[in-house]
């Protein structure tokens, strides 16, 4: 924490009475919120709390129904992204804002005068320094679409450092780092908020607000509930803060909101695997890692899970078991091959894939919310027939679902891209663990969402395990992996590098793995 004067400052950016609504929903009301230089404002909330739509009043996407933004001290409607980043507002978005078919160099470069050369060689100077602080490689003759979604976030972050913003948003920025890269973005928020920047930090991982912020606010349900300001933030210890966090979020104290996890019960080993994977290999290109010789099974009701820093090659696999990329070796469910079916057959068999993309792949956003539930089952009974979409029978089964896995939304019409991260990643659920399901891939399912889902989610993932389906976490949270898994292997460079039991040991077995050790 920084050691700032507790005397009047000057905000970069005020809200006052902020108000936004949408059909059925009010996203923000009345809001009041200081950004001042200087300062790391921590800005905490559940899904659907209005955090996004705030940031996007701040980013030019939206504009306020109600109340006014101040910059400078001087009334300013932000009217256009254009206008933002004129006005020294840079913002790092949840949901990736690059082109996949453009190189991560060109999409730095986008936006820049269409009058001058582009300055090449002035930009790659630039990512140069900024990637040595943050402790991440960036490649900046890449294609986006070939790097994984925890190497576009780091682009996006990259993005928004070069071009030189006093206020810098970051929403769910570390999600995707490793430990080290999240202690080095902490330690430049820092430097920069020390030289005067203002930072919005937007997480849901209650231990980075007490280690990074010096102001707090939290939102529920559109309202500003509460803030802790800098004089009281130095007051407290990591506990005290997280504790007085999670009072105003949930309204009432918990010393550690995860500690009723617990690991699914144990398996029956001497159960036939439901999956069985050998030798399976993908050809590596040039900015995306091959698979060589992954081999594993899961048996019924067992969660095994993939350790790992993001872009080690877990995409691939997930893509490659559910059908979405060339692989040779042996697939099996049930005992029978499926490497030669089409993702839609094996689908149909039972093995299901929710990708950690839930937005750019998971859902079609301008799709309703009903017809996201079976986007999977296009054409087929009892949702169509003969090429004719049967709207009543879809409406129906949607509304059951939307009861079933209570997801928040105004209508089964709404857009599904309007809903908040956690009612999309519900929706996901809904689809791929609905009938039929025996095997299901899991992508990083609890990426960016807030304390409540996150733990919602969860209980899904281990009730689905109890049932009896086999279940493959891949994540990069080790924490979430030790309270959901069975069994840990650890993948790098393509490989599965070994693989733990969860005992009491498995922390530090799963550590030794990861750093290149044997366990």
């Amino acid at each position: 924490m920084s050691n700032l004067s507790s005397s009047p400052v000057d905000d970069i950016v005020a809200l006052e009475g902020v108000t936004k609504r949408f059909p059925g929903i009010v996203a923000n009301d009345s809001i009041d919120l200081s950004i001042r230089p200087g300062e790391v404002h921590v800005l905490l909330g559940e899904n659907g709390a209005g955090k996004s739509t705030l940031i996007g009043m701040l980013s030019g996407l939206q504009q306020p129904d109600e109340g006014r933004i101040l910059v400078d001290g001087k009334p300013m409607p932000i009217t256009s992204p254009r206008q933002a980043l004129a006005l020294g507002i840079g913002t790092v978005f949840q949901h990736m804002m690059l082109v996949p078919t453009l190189t991560v160099a060109e999409n730095l470069l986008l936006g820049g005068p269409w009058w001058q050369r582009p300055r090449t060689e002035e930009l790659e100077a630039r990512v140069a320094e900024i990637t040595r602080s943050l402790g991440i490689v960036v490649k900046l003759h890449a294609r986006v679409s070939e790097l994984s979604l925890g190497e576009q976030q780091q682009v996006e972050i990259v993005r928004a450092m070069v071009r030189n913003s006093r206020l810098l948003i970051l929403d769910e920025s570390t999600s995707m780092l490793t430990p080290q890269g999240i202690e080095e973005l902490g330690a430049l928020m820092r430097r920069l908020v020390e030289q005067g920047l203002a930072i919005v930090f937007i997480t849901h991982k209650l231990k980075e607000a007490a280690a990074f912020g010096d102001r707090i606010s939290v939102l529920k349900l559109g309202r500003k509930v509460g803030e802790i300001p800098p004089e009281r933030f130095r007051a407290l210890g990591e506990q005290e803060i997280i504790s007085e966090i999670v009072e105003l979020m949930f309204g009432k104290r918990k010393d550690d909101p995860e500690a009723a996890e617990r690991p699914v019960a144990s398996v029956d080993t001497e159960a036939a695997p439901l999956l069985q994977v050998i030798d399976l290999a993908v050809a590596a290109t040039d900015n995306a890692p091959g698979l060589s010789s992954i081999s594993f099974d899961i048996r019924p009701g067992e969660i095994l899970g993939i350790a790992g820093i993001d872009g080690n090659g877990q995409k691939q696999l997930a893509e490659a078991l559910s059908g979405q990329r060339v692989a040779s070796g042996s697939v099996r469910l049930e005992g029978a091959t499926i490497e030669t079916l089409s993702v839609g057959e094996r689908s149909r068999r039972g093995l299901r894939y929710l990708t950690d993309d839930r937005l750019g792949e998971g859902t079609v956003g301008t799709f309703p919310v009903s017809i996201n539930f079976f986007l999977k089952q296009v054409g087929a009974a009892p949702f169509w027939r003969n090429g004719v979409e049967q709207r009543a029978e879809i409406d129906r089964r949607a509304g059951e679902l939307v009861r079933e896995y209570d997801v928040r939304t105004p209508s089964l019409k709404t857009p599904v891209a309007r809903l908040s991260g956690g009612n999309i990643q519900k929706v996901l659920l809904a689809r791929e663990l609905a009938e039929g399901a025996k095997v299901v891939i899991f992508n990083k399912p609890t990426y960016g969402l807030d304390l409540a889902n996150t733990l919602a989610s969860r209980q899904r993932i281990r009730d689905a395990a109890q049932r009896g389906l086999a279940v493959l976490l891949i994540s990069t949270d080790l924490e979430e992996l030790l309270s959901m898994c069975n069994r840990i292997a650890v993948m790098a460079n393509g490989s599965l590098v070994g693989t733990v039991a969860n005992a009491d040991d498995a922390r530090t077995r799963v550590g030794r793995l990861m750093i290149g050790l044997a366990a």
